[in-house]
C-alpha cells in the first residue's frame, strides 16, 4: 500500500501526465488490462480516462483495473484514474 505522502508524491508527478487509455461502455477487458500493465512497466505512472458511455462505476473500473494489474490507485478524480505500479526494469519514480 502507498503512504498518504507517497500519494501526495505521486499526483504531482502525475500533473503533466495525459490519459493514455480510455474504458468505454464495453468496460475492463483482458485486453486492455494487459496493456495497462505493459505500460505501467514502461512509465510506472498512468492515468486511464473513463469516458461517459461507460456503464459502471469509476472506482469500480478502477478496482478492476487494480485486481487485474497489481497497480495501486494514487487517485480516482472525476472520470479520470491514477494509477502506480513499481517497474522492475525502469524504475524511475523514486518515492519519499
Amino acid at each position: 500500500m502507498l503512504t498518504s505522502k507517497q500519494k501526495k508524491h505521486l499526483r504531482k508527478a502525475s500533473h503533466n501526465v495525459q490519459p493514455i487509455f480510455q474504458v468505454g461502455k464495453a468496460g475492463v477487458n483482458e485486453n486492455m488490462t494487459t496493456q495497462i500493465n505493459e505500460a505501467l512497466e514502461k512509465r510506472e505512472l498512468i492515468k486511464v480516462s473513463i469516458l461517459q458511455n461507460c456503464f459502471e462505476d469509476n472506482n469500480q473500473v478502477a478496482d478492476e483495473i487494480v485486481e487485474a494489474t497489481d497497480a495501486h490507485i494514487v487517485q480516482v478524480i472525476g472520470n479520470t484514474v491514477i494509477l502506480y505500479k513499481e517497474s522492475e526494469e525502469n524504475k524511475q519514480i523514486e518515492l519519499p
